[in-house]
C-alpha cells in the first residue's frame, strides 16, 4: 500500500469512528435512497413538474450526465480497478446497510451519479445547482460514513461524474439563463399594469410548455390588467385582426404585444418595426425560439419589462428579391430539405398533430428529396441544405440550438454539400462523432450578407417556420437594431415565477368552477 493508500485508510478510519448524534439512521436511508439513481431521477421529475423551462433543461442535462457517468463507472472503471470494499470493523453496526454492495469499491458509483446530476443541473442554472449540491455532497459523504467506500473512491467518483456532465456540453452547449446584453439598450415606453399595450393573442398557435394549465388570455389579464387583448381564433382572419391590433397600438401611443408561436411573432415583429412600435413577446407557441433567445422565456419576464420600460434592440434578417419583394425573418432562413419538411408537416398536422406530423414529414423528405443546384455568392453549389441564421447560433455543428446575442450584424450560413456521395449520412456521422468541422460535406461561416441565384428550380424557401415560393435571385442581409423588444434588465427568479403561475392557475380554476356551479338547483350560472 502506497502513501496515498495509507492516507485513504487513515481518513476512512477517522470517518468511521466519528459520531453524528442522531444522524446515523438518516444518513443510512439517504445513502440507500440513491441506489440505481432513484434519488436523482426523482429530483429530475420534481424539477420537470414544478419548475419552468430552465428547470426542465437542468433536469434533462442532469439525467443525461448521470446516465453517462453510471455507464462509465460500471462498465469500464470498476471492471479494471478491482479494489475490495473496506472492512466494517470500525463502523458502528447501526450504520451498516442492510444489503452490502457486492461490486468492487473503486470508484464510488453513487458519488459519480450525485456529482454528475448536480454538475449537470448547475451547468444550466446555478440557482438550481445550489439547491441540489448539498444533497449530492451528503450522498457522497454517506458512502464513507456507512462504510462501503474509501474517501479516495468517493473523490474519484466525483471527478468522473463532474467530467461526464462537462462532456455533455460538447454535444449540447448550456443555454445561459440571461442572454448577453444587446448593445445599446433601447428606449421603450414604461406601461405599468400594461396600460397602452395592445396584445395580439393567437389562440391557434401551439401550446407552450408551461406545466400549469392556464389559458393565455387569463394569464395576461392577471399580469397586465390594463392591457387590451385582441384574440384570434382558428377561424378568424389572422391578418385582419393583427392589423387592427397594430392600428390600436399606434393610436394609443403605447406598444404592441404578441402571444403565439414564432410565426405569429414574426408577423407582429414586421408590423412593429414598420410602425416604430416596441414589441412585447409572450411565448405562446410550441418552441418559442425567438422569445428564448431574447431572454423572455415566461410571460412574467415580459410583463416585468413592460412595466419598467426595459428593452433591447435586435437585428432583423432580410431576404430581398431583385424585383423589390422581400421577406423578413427573426430566426432562420433555409432552402433544401427543411422547406419541404415544413410544407409536408403543415399538410399533415391538422390530422396528426404537430410532432407526429413532423416525424412523418422527416421520413418522407429523407426518402424522396434530391439536392438542389444554386449559386452562392457567384459559385455554383449542389446542396442538400442551406441554412442562414439571423445571428450566430450555437453550437457550431449541424444542430444549431440558440443565439447568445441578437445584434451581432451577421448571418450564420451553414451548408451541406450534395456533390459528395452519401452526403446526408456522412454529415450525420460526423456530427455524432464531434468532427463536423473536418467534414468535407459541411461548411459554415458568418458574414453580413450573401447573394443567392438560380433559385427558380430549387423549390420553396422557408423562414421562421413559414414557406414561400423562391424567386430567381435573393440577397440575404441584416437590418441592424431594427426591432425594439421588451426584456428585463435582470433575469427573474424562476422558482418564484412558477409559484405565482400555480397560484394564478388555481384561482382561474376556482373562478371557472364557480361559474359552472348550478344556481339554486337550476341550470348552470353564466
Amino acid at each position: 500500500m502506497g502513501v496515498l493508500g495509507e492516507w485513504d485508510q487513515l481518513l476512512f478510519t477517522r470517518v468511521a469512528g466519528a459520531r453524528l448524534p442522531g444522524a446515523d439512521p438518516a444518513v443510512r436511508r439517504l445513502s440507500r435512497s440513491a441506489d440505481h439513481g432513484r434519488l436523482w431521477l426523482g429530483a429530475a421529475a420534481a424539477l420537470t413538474v414544478l419548475g419552468g423551462r430552465t428547470a426542465r433543461r437542468a433536469a434533462l442535462r442532469g439525467a443525461g450526465s448521470l446516465a453517462l457517468a453510471s455507464l462509465t463507472v460500471n462498465t469500464v472503471v470498476k471492471r479494471g480497478a478491482r479494489r475490495p470494499r473496506p472492512l466494517l470493523d470500525h463502523v458502528p453496526p447501526v450504520r451498516h446497510l442492510r444489503r452490502q454492495p457486492h461490486t468492487t469499491s473503486f470508484p464510488s458509483g453513487h458519488s459519480a451519479s450525485a456529482a454528475a446530476f448536480a454538475t449537470g443541473v448547475a451547468l444550466e442554472s446555478t440557482r438550481y445547482g445550489v439547491l441540489v449540491a448539498p444533497l449530492a455532497a451528503a450522498v457522497a459523504f454517506s458512502r464513507v460514513y456507512v462504510g462501503v467506500h474509501y474517501p479516495g473512491d468517493v473523490l474519484a467518483g466525483v471527478a468522473i461524474g463532474a467530467g461526464a456532465a462537462a462532456l455533455t456540453c460538447h454535444w449540447w452547449p448550456p443555454r445561459a439563463v440571461a442572454p448577453e446584453r444587446e448593445r445599446p439598450a433601447a428606449d421603450a415606453p414604461a406601461l405599468p399594469e400594461g396600460e397602452g399595450l395592445v396584445v395580439f393573442v393567437n389562440s391557434g398557435a401551439g401550446t407552450g410548455a408551461s406545466p400549469v394549465p392556464l389559458p393565455a388570455a387569463a394569464h395576461l389579464r392577471g399580469l397586465l390588467p390594463r392591457a387590451e387583448l385582441v384574440e384570434c381564433g382558428p377561424d378568424d382572419d389572422f391578418t385582419e385582426l393583427l392589423g387592427a391590433a397594430v392600428d390600436r397600438a399606434v393610436r394609443s401611443g403605447g406598444a404592441l404585444g404578441v402571444c403565439g408561436g414564432d410565426g405569429s411573432v414574426n408577423a407582429a415583429a414586421r408590423a412593429a418595426a414598420r410602425h416604430g412600435l416596441a414589441l412585447a413577446v409572450f411565448p405562446g407557441g410550441t418552441l418559442n425560439h425567438f422569445a428564448l433567445d431574447v431572454g423572455v422565456p415566461e410571460f412574467e419576464d415580459t410583463a416585468v419589462a413592460v412595466a419598467r420600460g426595459e428593452a433591447v434592440a435586435v437585428d432583423i434578417g432580410v431576404a430581398a428579391a431583385a424585383a423589390g419583394e422581400e421577406v423578413r425573418f427573426l430566426n432562420t432562413f433555409s432552402i433544401g430539405l427543411y422547406p419541404e419538411l415544413v410544407r409536408i408537416r403543415e399538410r399533415l398536422e391538422r390530422r396528426w398533430g404537430k410532432w407526429p406530423a413532423a416525424a412523418l414529414a422527416l421520413a418522407r423528405v429523407l426518402r424522396t428529396s434530391t439536392p438542389v443546384e444554386v449559386r452562392v455568392n457567384g459559385r455554383t453549389r449542389r446542396l442538400w441544405l442551406l441554412f442562414a441564421g439571423n445571428g450566430r447560433y450555437l453550437p457550431d455543428g449541424f444542430a444549431p440550438a440558440f443565439r447568445p446575442r441578437l445584434d451581432d450584424g451577421l448571418l450564420d450560413l451553414r451548408m451541406v454539400d450534395g456533390h459528395h456521395r452519401l452526403a446526408r449520412t456522412r454529415v450525420v456521422v460526423s456530427a455524432l462523432a464531434g468532427a463536423l468541422g473536418r467534414s468535407r460535406v459541411y461548411s459554415a461561416q458568418t458574414l453580413p450578407s450573401v447573394a443567392l441565384s438560380g433559385l427558380r428550380g430549387a423549390g420553396p424557401l422557408a423562414y421562421d417556420g413559414e414557406v414561400a415560393p423562391a424567386p430567381q435571385e435573393l440577397r440575404l442581409s441584416k437590418q441592424p437594431g431594427a426591432l425594439v423588444v421588451y426584456r428585463p434588465a435582470l433575469p427573474q427568479n424562476e422558482l418564484a415565477q412558477q409559484a405565482r403561475i400555480a397560484a394564478a392557475a388555481a384561482r382561474h380554476r376556482a373562478r371557472t368552477k364557480g361559474r359552472r356551479l348550478p344556481a339554486d338547483g337550476g341550470p348552470s350560472a353564466r
